[in-house]
């Protein structure tokens, strides 16, 4: 912005904020608006940074919009400020018409309140006239009808930072800044009066239909939105019903718009995101989830939930907004896959089978006998109490808390097959893989390693878990096993894997070795995983060396 020296302002500048003020009355919502008003202020007002504080229902101002430094940005936006800390900087410093301007020797007395602000950095100034970096400036904004009366409404405070030619504004910059806060606070005005009148066509559309001039703004919006949008009942019997779908919706999910009407979100979602559409539904606000296809194929969309609410009776519709992410969820649920399955096998990888495993184990042993030196490593008396949950611990057991309906883990007892069903950990070591990666190379190894991974997946239940830790040995978790149900399973497999592998055009064989451990409660992953190993290192060395070759 041109300073008060030059006796001219260029028609471009003009043009400039002429826009700015035009886009500030025709977007689209209020948080548009803000955002708006706050770029303007940089874009045409010619100021580094700009915030817009806005008074909340409360009196307090909250930072709605920020531009001009995305780390101030990601720092102070939506930060709130009382409304006595903004009286007491309203009422400080000079007065440049309605503007309020705190030079750099009086704004440290406000270093310590709680207004959110951003710092810059910058050299001391060499003339009477340039920006330091501790400088305020603030543009008040005051209900339409009240600018600059004493006893007008403040609606928020537009705050600018550093001029970009360095210099305070002067005596046109500051008339600008001054009449940008005047068109501002129209135009946010508005904004709110847009809003208002768009929740009141959501309910003619439900009560009435009626006024059918004024529906139809809202009518075009909403069918010919690029994306998915649909209008649900709240409240009543038919809670999360369907009353109004759009084009894009209706062909995301391939259904028809009079079939839409017969369903809610509820009906239409994947079983395992219920529970997050029922917060959506119940609080508005924004889910990622599963939606089903006329083919019986499921979506992932992002839905946003806003709620219409009614003056008189409260909320009465959802206005919800369908996103298609198919693609992004996509490439998000590869990433996930790959950083916890081996690139090699498509397994779960060692982290993944520790994480697997450690949520089936709580720090505290299932057995009784236990209890009494986890009691007097917490500072508790022990208490008599049976394996398991479902009960209520004296005030005080807070050391148990974290293991209410927790149902803990058990193992068979050594030597004897009780029935006792536990959790199996099979470890698996190849024999005569070195050989084969020697003799036909990493290729032919890495064909095997695919192979027996294949063999063991498709060898235990479904639930169970095939993982590989790395090399040629994997780790198999069954649940629900007794003893000799393991060692069954160990032979089964084994019988699998020593089978001809086809490898690079020739066929190959291996063993296998198992060791079986069992995991229970009291237990690390890391000791659970350590004692199979342990085992199938003594049954390894308990077989001939002929019957372990391969190749």
């Amino acid at each position: 912005m041109e300073t008060e020296s030059e006796p001219y302002v260029r028609l471009a500048s003009l043009r400039q904020l002429h826009q700015v003020m035009a886009d500030m009355n025709t977007a689209r919502s209020l948080a548009d608006t803000l955002q708006t008003v706050a770029d303007g202020a940089v874009g045409a007002l010619g100021y580094e940074m700009a915030a817009v504080n806005l008074v909340r229902q409360d009196g307090d101002l909250v930072v709605a919009a920020f531009s001009g430094n995305p780390a101030a940005e990601a720092l102070i936006t939506g930060r709130v400020g009382s409304r006595e800390s903004w009286d007491r900087r309203l009422s400080m410093g000079e007065r440049w018409g309605d503007l309020v301007f705190i030079p750099h020797t009086e704004g440290w007395v406000l270093d310590d309140d709680d207004v959110p602000q951003w710092y810059t950095d910058g050299p001391e100034p060499r003339f009477e006239d340039e920006w330091h970096p501790s400088d305020r400036l603030f543009a008040p904004m005051y209900t339409p009808g009240a600018q600059g009366s004493a006893c007008g409404e403040l609606l928020g405070v537009i705050s600018v930072d550093r001029p970009r030619n360095g210099r305070r504004p002067g005596a046109w910059g500051r008339e600008a800044l001054q009449m940008y806060a005047f068109q501002a606070a129209i135009a946010i005005s508005n904004a709110r009066l847009r809003a208002n009148m768009q929740r009141a066509l959501v309910r003619l559309e439900r009560e009435q239909q009626a006024l059918r001039a004024s529906e139809e703004s809202f009518r075009q919006a909403f069918e010919y939105a690029p994306s998915g949008m649909a209008i649900a009942e709240m409240g009543g019997d038919q809670h999360g019903r369907i009353l109004r779908t759009n084009d894009a919706l209706c062909r995301l999910l391939g259904r028809p718009a009079s079939a839409m009407r017969r369903y809610s979100f509820a009906d239409l979602v994947h079983p395992e995101d219920i529970g997050t559409l029922l917060r959506t539904s119940a609080e508005g606000g924004r889910a990622e989830l599963r939606l089903g296809r006329r083919d019986g194929t499921y979506v992932w969309v992002s839905l946003r939930n806003s709620v219409v609410a009614d003056a008189a009776d409260g909320p009465r519709f959802l206005l919800t907004h369908v996103e298609d992410i198919e693609e992004r969820k996509r490439r998000e649920l590869q990433l996930a896959h790959r950083a916890s399955h081996d690139s090699l096998t498509g397994l779960p990888n060692s982290a993944e089978l520790r994480s697997r495993l450690s949520a089936r184990l709580c720090q505290r042993p299932a057995h009784a006998g236990d209890l009494d030196s986890l009691d007097a490593a917490y500072g508790h008396p022990a208490f008599d109490i049976p394996a398991g949950h479902g009960f209520d611990f004296a005030p005080g057991a807070e050391a148990y808390d974290a293991y209410d309906h927790h149902v803990h883990t058990v193992a068979p007892e050594d030597g004897r097959d009780d029935g006792t069903k536990g959790l199996a950990v099979l470890f698996c070591d190849l024999d005569g893989f070195k050989s084969i990666n020697d003799r036909f190379g990493h290729n032919a190894g890495d064909a095997v390693l695919i192979e027996v991974a294949r063999r063991l997946s498709n060898g235990v239940r479904d639930g169970d878990t095939v993982a590989r830790l790395g090399g040629d040995e994997f780790v198999i978790l069954a649940d629900g096993l007794g003893r000799a149900d393991a060692q069954d399973l160990a032979v089964r497999l084994r019988n699998e894997i020593i089978q001809p592998i086809r490898a690079e055009g020739r066929a190959v064989r291996v063993g296998a070795s198992f060791g079986i451990g069992w995991a229970h409660c009291g237990m690390t992953a890391d000791e659970v995983l350590k004692s199979a190993d342990e085992r199938m290192y003594v049954e390894k060395r308990s077989r001939p060396k002929q019957h372990r070759r391969a190749g």
